[in-house]
């Protein structure tokens, strides 16, 4: 059968998935999902890069879960972009020679609408989340196995130009109940489990300044509903900082600037703590890290060649290739932090100041998740690795024995 037409049982199963209400009118409340036997090594894999990074260049055999960023939402319905259907194919492909991978479409990102206006009512999330189901295991069956959902932000803390407002809180866990209950449903027609997922935020400046994601997300009710969270264990130190700083410093560093509480939270380890006394379970979280860096020109160098000093702007350093090349460029000098666990370059001559992770530091990350009972780490984003998957081998090395 063409994977441009829905088959019969799924057909029925939509019409099952928008009839199953409470008498409220509001959909029921699922249960929670029983633990994904792990681990979780995962992947975002931008589809704007198939031309460069083609889908059959995943390295399927190491990774578990792949995130095909992103489908967006236009008029409350989700949709996706010219090309993907080439790409929905390959990934189709790839799990028909890997059938132990597991694919999501991952939903949203930074900078994309629509999520506060199609989470306001029950209709609309009902209209959201069928709309999604239809398109991605109806037209588009075979090539994925759940959806992450990747809302940047409820409540604050996104880009200026998206709506938000007080209630996306409550609207994001209603959503994802809504979610959760039609892909249940639709797993016990299609005799399949299918995941849901969410990418949430740890770094503790944003749009807004100061930035708390329980005030966006209910964490405690998400981690009943969510198969598990990908915690994005970076952009700690970015546009919206006021000095050249770390982009995923393991621990607090004394001598960081950023005023408390924020700076107790605005690090790898103090975000795991802070979700999990918010009510989220260790063995449902995926510790997040960079495979890119991020740059600040700063105004002088200070006592430790540009960390921690305030910045002109900010600049883009890439992914780990281009860090590659900065390494082997002798105007660039490496540096490690000792609590960070973290390098960064500086280049005097230009005042530039690029964080970034190493497989060293990534490693690091990989055991201490694994270590504290993580269900395992992602990364965001997979071709900024180099030919050799330098940084996904020591990403996913903790948790392959």
């Amino acid at each position: 059968m063409s994977r441009f037409r829905r088959s019969a049982a799924l057909a029925a199963a939509s019409l099952i998935l928008t009839a199953t209400v409470t008498g409220t009118g509001e959909a029921a409340t699922p249960a929670s999902p029983p633990p994904v036997s792990g681990p979780v090594i995962g992947a975002y894999y931008a589809g704007g890069n198939s031309a460069e990074y083609p889908v059959a260049r995943i390295p399927a055999d190491t990774i578990t879960h792949l995130f095909y960023a992103f489908s967006t939402i236009e008029q409350g319905k989700c949709v996706v972009q010219p090309g993907a259907a080439a790409d929905f194919a390959a990934l189709a492909e790839l799990k028909r020679e890997h059938p132990k991978l597991r694919t999501l479409i991952s939903i949203g990102g930074w900078g994309a609408g629509g999520f506060s206006d199609a989470a306001l009512t029950t209709e609309s999330r009902r209209q959201l989340a069928s709309s999604c189901i239809d398109l991605f295991f109806g037209q588009y069956r075979g090539s994925f196995d759940g959806i992450d959902l990747d809302w940047e932000f409820p409540v604050y803390g996104g880009p200026s130009e998206i709506t938000d407002r007080p209630a996306d809180r409550r609207n994001m866990t209603l959503l994802s109940q809504e979610f959760r209950g039609q892909l249940d449903r639709l797993g016990r027609q299609c005799d399949a489990r299918f995941l849901l997922t969410a990418a949430l935020p740890a770094g503790r400046l944003q749009t807004d300044g100061p930035y708390d994601p329980a005030k966006s997300f209910d964490l405690r009710a998400l981690g009943r509903v969510l198969d598990f969270v990908n915690l994005m264990t970076y952009d700690m130190g970015t546009g919206f900082s006021t000095v050249a700083t770390f982009n995923a410093p393991l621990r607090e560093v004394a001598q960081d600037p950023l005023g408390q509480p924020m700076r107790r939270w605005n690090n790898v380890l103090g975000a795991v703590e802070y979700y999990r006394q918010h009510g989220v379970p260790a063995d449902r979280l995926v510790l997040g890290v960079p495979f890119y860096g991020r740059g600040f020109q700063v105004r002088q160098a200070g006592q430790d060649n540009g960390l921690y000093q305030p910045y002109e702007r900010t600049f883009d350093v890439g992914g780990w290739r281009n860090i590659q090349a900065l390494l082997k460029d002798p105007a660039w000098q490496q540096h490690w932090h000792p609590v960070a666990r973290s390098p960064w370059l500086y280049n005097a001559a230009e005042r530039r100041f690029a964080s970034f992770e190493n497989p060293e530091s990534i490693g690091i990350r990989a055991r201490t998740a694994e270590r504290n009972g993580l269900l395992g780490a992602f990364m965001w984003e997979l071709s900024q690795d180099d030919a050799e998957h330098s940084l996904l081998t020591a990403m996913s090395a903790p948790f392959r024995g």
